[in-house]
């Protein structure tokens, strides 16, 4: 099973529907909720998320930006990481209860080695999230040089971390390769990035962020990566793909493109409505 998706759905254009939940149910059967990597989402957001999608919809959850060491100055929770985790915990609750959580995604920092401690924090972090599907991202290339590889990779299938891979610029060691290789057989995420190589470090440029992300895959770089589903497929039961090339308004383009190469038409969609404005 292959579900496609993108980060978000506030800034895609589906044809008249920009920004709304209801309408993007209609064109995919999954989405990533990035705005809870920089707050804590309400409970009450996501109860009304759930209610706003299709009965076979399904989240991937990004963790708090604090929970994976992207948070620059004081934790704003004064119970620290032990109110952290469960204030994240109760907020998913409704997305877990109504059968729609995939998995919660740690995506861990350019900055994050590969190194003991690193090790002691991914440990610890499972520790903390009991039986939610979790699935690990790593951005240091550290994690994926020649002799760290199949350690990494054994260490997530003993850990129980579904692997996300990246489609990303190499752009040195705050990038890492393609690694197609599952380490859980309920689920395997692919998340594409975009491969601008030239925008990918941050810089002090005002609109570096709105152009890490730029960047239109073509359709051989798309056929390629039907090649690799299909191979990935004998590995795991589901394959999660979240398309994040938002910058440039090309994530719901390639998506589709890639849904027409694999043959994918997915039942059970919300029913798409004309815009009058």
């Amino acid at each position: 099973m292959i579900n496609i998706g993108l980060a978000g759905w506030s800034d895609h254009d589906l044809g008249g529907s920009k920004g709304k939940l209801m309408s993007y149910g209609a064109h995919f059967p999954l989405v990533e909720v990035d705005t809870s990597f920089y707050a804590i989402q309400p409970e009450r957001n996501y109860a009304k998320w759930v209610q706003e999608t299709p009965e076979n919809f399904g989240f991937i959850i990004k963790a708090y930006q604090g929970m994976t060491g992207h948070l620059r100055g004081e934790n704003p929770f004064a119970g620290g990481a032990d109110q952290m985790f469960e204030a994240f915990l109760q907020s998913i609750r409704p997305v877990q209860e109504a059968g729609k959580l995939k998995a919660v995604l740690f995506q861990y920092p350019p900055w994050f080695a590969c190194n003991k401690a690193s090790v002691d924090v991914i440990r610890e972090a499972k520790a903390r999230m009991g039986d939610v599907p979790l699935a690990l991202e790593f951005r240091h290339q550290s994690w994926f040089t020649e002799d760290m590889r199949d350690k990494t990779l054994s260490f997530m299938k003993r850990e129980g971390w579904m692997h996300s891979i990246c489609d990303e610029p190499q752009a040195g060691i705050g990038s890492v390769p393609i690694v197609l290789e599952a380490t859980h057989s309920d689920m395997t995420m692919v998340r594409f990035h975009g491969r601008n190589v030239g925008g990918w470090v941050q810089t002090n440029e005002a609109n570096w962020r709105d152009v890490r992300y730029l960047y239109d895959y073509n359709p051989q770089e798309l056929l390629e990566w039907k090649v690799r589903l299909l191979r990935l497929q004998e590995q795991t039961r589901e394959i999660c793909i979240i398309f994040n090339n938002n910058s440039g308004g090309h994530a719901a383009g390639n998506a589709k493109t890639l849904m027409s190469m694999l043959d994918l038409d997915y039942e059970g969609l919300a029913p798409r409505q004309l815009d009058l404005f």
